[in-house]
């Protein structure tokens, strides 16, 4: 009399598992690729932490060379043909006013800038409904 055997009703995990640790692998060594950004030397200064509060932040940024950046959200990505003019600067940063009035407004300058650069952002954020300007800085090296 032949015996009969139950089929195994167990799933084999183990090529699963090989096939998330590779992604895994993957992704550890391109995620680190695709990060790209405008080199920015911010100026030292120890100050308060601010609130940002709920809405994600309208970030100005001049880098060295004057080029004028706009970001919603705090993340340093940004692609370097993506400058705009102060007159775009001022479109832009009204729409974003009109659609969301209370949006902190922060600005990132370069420390090598010239002040009447970040002088000249600021009047068009302020012209452009901005009542609030936050300079973004980074904390003094100890």
């Amino acid at each position: 009399m032949a015996v009969r055997r139950r089929p195994m009703s167990q799933i084999n995990v183990v090529p699963l598992i090989d096939v998330m640790l590779v992604l895994l692998v993957i992704s550890m060594v391109a995620v680190p690729m695709l990060t790209q950004g405008i080199d920015v030397d911010l100026p030292q200064n120890s100050s308060e932490l601010l609130e940002g509060g709920d809405d994600n932040p309208l970030v100005v940024t001049l880098s060295e060379s004057g080029r004028i950046y706009v970001n919603i959200g705090v993340t340093d990505i940004y692609d370097e043909d993506e400058f705009v003019s102060l007159e775009e600067l001022k479109d832009r940063t009204a729409k974003v006013l009109n659609a969301r009035p209370r949006v902190p407004v922060f600005v990132r300058a370069d420390e090598r800038l010239a002040y009447g650069q970040v002088v000249e952002v600021m009047q068009a954020l302020q012209d452009s409904g901005a009542s609030n300007v936050g300079l973004i800085t980074e904390p003094p090296e100890v």
